[in-house]
């Protein structure tokens, strides 16, 4: 069933409780599975990706480009929606925009191998999760796709490699969805509390602060 219903963000809170005080759009960030069909005005989604533009990058190579398909566009959707798995398809179908990140794996300037490309592309997705809260979208990430696929799909080049489908929208109406991607969006968050990965000189030795 689509989802044609846009849903205010303040409408369907799945707010995290965080140990310490944080930034209200790092609690309120989350990756729904149901989306409304309303299509993304265009200048949101270039606030997103000019909040992507801005991320700090190892020398400043701003390793990563973006991939998108629109609902309403037809053929680069479908390529896109193709390359997901099965069980990502059965939800994401429903967003008005896919896409995908890429990074490129060597340094520009001097050909290098860049081992750091891979942060650096996450960086630049999570200033566009936050930049997507502020709007009052949502972005779902996933790494349930096919590689080849989107290589032979989307004609990425050698010397480039793809690292993550997302699905961009707003929340759709809860009403009529399907009762597992139900469960999914409405299932407690939950994170390793900080004394699982913070450490102290070493791996392992906990900080006592």
């Amino acid at each position: 069933m689509e989802q044609s219903v846009k849903i205010p963000r303040k409408e369907y809170p799945k707010v995290a409780q965080t140990e310490y005080p944080v930034n209200p759009l790092i609690k309120e960030r989350w990756s729904p599975c149901i989306f409304s069909s309303e299509p993304v005005e265009k200048e949101k989604l270039h606030s997103l990706f000019e909040a992507a533009r801005w991320a700090p990058s190892s020398f400043g190579e701003q390793p990563w480009n973006f991939i998108l398909g629109f609902k309403d566009e037809g053929e680069g959707y479908k390529k896109i929606l193709s390359a997901l798995w099965s069980a990502n398809q059965a939800w994401a179908k429903h967003a008005p925009v896919l896409g995908f990140s890429v990074t490129e794996v060597t340094f520009h300037k001097n050909g290098k191998p860049n081992a750091h490309a891979w942060h650096d592309i996450g960086l630049a997705m999570g200033t566009l999760l936050l930049q997507a809260t502020e709007l009052g979208l949502s972005v779902h990430q996933m790494a349930g796709f096919y590689p080849h696929k989107v290589i032979e799909a989307c004609q990425i080049p050698d010397g480039w490699e793809p690292v993550a489908a997302f699905a961009i929208g707003y929340m759709g109406d809860r009403e009529g969805a399907a009762p597992e991607l139900l469960a999914r969006d409405e299932s407690a968050r939950g994170r390793r509390p900080q004394s699982e990965f913070l450490f102290w000189n070493e791996f392992g030795k906990s900080w006592p602060g």
